[in-house]
């Protein structure tokens, strides 16, 4: 695939990453004929609901960042489609070679403001506009959207100190704030990356902190699916089956 990074010309409108390179390990076999953000979820692939979504809460220009495996395909659907909102513009970027969940933002070299970047496997119901103006009064180079998750532990578990047994709990219940794997960025917080080479979000939020710079959380309580496994997939194409309206944007 040829190295092209299209830059657009949708000035002062609203704008949105999605990071679609990955290989989609844990949803094969159908990742080995589909790039993930291209598989169904009712009627419409994963990523046109995400763009349909963004559209919705203004957003005007979709920049993809697109890796070797299947890209060409991404380009293909979205170049062709016919159903997606009148006024989006959607810029192409491609990676040689890995560059992680944030390596990939270094892509970007005319972000002027505050843009939202997330993953091209993330079905939600999450109210941008919401999210966008949490951040703004925040004065966070970053601002994660998060949900609270409850882990179930199958197994009893054993509290223990110097040799001596304090404590058991049958079966706990673990509650954390998760990712939801989309976030707003200041262009600020991309200085912060390493210069070449790949670099992982999480990786990105550390350099971040050791900065002094802020990051702020957005808790939400949207209908989210993060579609990186069978089980998640098929729980939301069930989910969207019985309810179709949910994601209609």
């Amino acid at each position: 695939m040829p190295d092209r990074t299209d830059q657009g010309s949708t000035e002062g409108a609203v704008r949105a990453v999605i990071l679609a390179g990955g290989l989609g390990m844990r949803l094969r076999p159908y990742t080995m004929v589909l790039p993930k953000p291209l598989i169904p979820v009712g009627d419409q692939p994963i990523l046109e609901h995400i763009i349909r979504r963004l559209a919705a809460a203004g957003v005007r220009r979709v920049d993809l960042c697109l890796g070797k495996h299947l890209g060409g395909l991404i380009e293909t659907y979205f170049t062709q489609a016919t159903t997606l909102p009148d006024g989006v513009e959607i810029v192409y970027h491609w990676e040689q070679e890995p560059l992680g969940t944030a390596g990939a933002l270094r892509q970007l070299t005319d972000l002027d403001g505050p843009f939202i970047a997330m993953n091209g496997d993330v079905l939600t119901t999450l109210d941008y506009a919401e999210l966008l103006a949490a951040h703004a009064a925040s004065d966070a180079a970053l601002t994660i959207a998060m949900q609270r998750q409850n882990v179930e532990i199958s197994l009893g578990v054993i509290e223990s100190q110097n040799g001596t047994v304090s404590g058991y709990r049958e079966k706990p219940s673990l509650t954390y704030d998760a990712s939801m794997g989309i976030y707003v960025y200041e262009p600020r917080a991309l200085a912060h990356l390493p210069s070449d080479g790949p670099c992982q979000f999480p990786e990105l939020v550390l350099r971040l902190l050791d900065a002094g710079e802020r990051v702020a959380p957005f808790r939400s309580d949207a209908v989210w699916y993060d579609i990186g496994t069978i089980t998640e997939y098929e729980r939301a194409v069930r989910d969207l089956r019985l309810r179709p309206e949910v994601f209609r944007a």
